[in-house]
């Protein structure tokens, strides 16, 4: 049976068949998670979801403890997560309502939001050049294939600070520079679960056109349209994770995730402060 982990929209966790579902509150060194994590069995799975901004959507994105949220992932044994996004498109084709399962990130944030588990006498290095799971990713688009919105496959997700949309001259850059999407939340969500070894992968809900559409266009979005859009692309979402997490069930994990950190530990075994060692965890168990 797999372990499988949920992080988005507080929706997410009333699918249709998500069974034996129970409420668990769990401690980390980096603090607590965004919320309880929701715990139970889908399509003969277990699933672990969490609301990445928690229930009600009280907690900004640059508020978001991502490290908590990995951490306690990694500590109830997940070893694959699909993470979903709500996302703004800079392409036409990439329309309202569709599902793209990215490939690639830009970071625009300030470097604010802590983004390593490592530090405090441990250094680590991980390679970072392909940061979504190739085998997590392709499970997705197949899922979505079959079940939901139109799917596109690889694109690439400018993550921006926020919590203020982009002005239009950012958005006509980002758009010049060829950028697929932009939200506020993934990157560092990615980064963390390379380090904690899980297979991590977006999929990235696409709500609106940036503000560069209404300038290009003079075709303006009412907020109510884009929370119908909102609305809809949640329920086929539950209908694509129903759909995803049995194959999942099905893979071998054969990707480079699971050994992130083999040869990515520059500090010398004799030198791990144990302090460190004791807050890292899970993390490093399978090194100590």
């Amino acid at each position: 049976m797999a372990r499988i982990g949920i992080i988005g929209g507080s929706g997410l966790y009333n699918i249709e068949g998500f069974e034996q579902r129970e409420s668990v509150r769990i401690d980390t060194p980096f603090g607590e998670p965004s919320d309880m994590m929701i715990t139970g069995e889908l399509g003969g799975q277990s699933l672990f979801f969490l609301p990445r901004h928690g229930r009600g959507h009280r907690i900004l994105p640059t508020e978001v403890n991502n490290r908590a949220n990995i951490y306690a992932m990694k500590e109830m044994g997940v070893e694959w997560i699909l993470s979903v996004s709500a996302v703004g498109s800079f392409k036409p084709e990439l329309k309202p309502t569709h599902f793209c399962v990215i490939d690639q990130f830009v970071d625009r944030t300030n470097q604010a939001r802590p983004n390593t588990f490592f530090g405090d006498g441990i250094v680590a290095h991980i390679q970072f050049a392909h940061p979504l799971c190739p085998e997590l990713r392709k499970v997705i688009y197949q899922a979505g294939q079959a079940v939901v919105a139109p799917m596109h496959m690889g694109g690439t997700y400018v993550n921006m600070e926020g919590p203020a949309f982009s002005t239009l001259a950012e958005s006509m850059l980002y758009k010049s520079w060829g950028m697929d999407v932009i939200g506020m939340t993934q990157m560092n969500e990615a980064r963390l679960a390379r380090e904690a070894e899980i297979c991590y992968a977006t999929l990235a809900m696409i709500t609106d056109y940036d503000c560069w559409y209404e300038a290009e266009t003079g075709m303006t979005v009412s907020v109510e349209a884009v929370l119908e859009v909102i609305q809809k692309n949640v329920e086929n979402a539950k209908k694509l994770i129903k759909e995803a997490v049995v194959h999942v069930g099905n893979l071998k994990r054969e990707c480079s995730c699971k050994n992130a950190l083999q040869n990515a530990i520059l500090t010398s075994r004799e030198s791990w402060p144990e302090k460190s060692l004791d807050h890292l965890g899970p993390i490093m168990e399978k090194y100590r």
